[in-house]
């Protein structure tokens, strides 16, 4: 059941479009699509799955930016 007496959600800041993330690799393997590299920015933190295909090409995102708090090695 709905109810019309609803409070609207509230929009939520958008924490990637700060900066120009700076990726660097944590931890790469090979796959039958190529090199899966996993990324974390330099910057806030914020962590992403890249493939670099066999084709030679730069790695493209396979996943979104999720915005998460950067580790205390991060921060000072």
């Amino acid at each position: 059941m709905t109810s019309p007496h609803t409070f609207p959600l509230p929009l939520q800041e958008d924490r990637t479009t700060r900066h120009e993330h700076a990726w660097r690799a944590e931890s790469r393997h090979l796959t039958s699509e190529g090199l899966v590299l996993y990324v974390r920015c330099t910057g806030c933190g914020t962590l992403r799955v890249d493939v670099q295909g066999n084709d030679g090409l730069p790695p493209a995102a396979l996943s979104r930016v999720i915005g998460v708090s950067p580790p205390e090695w991060l921060r000072g």
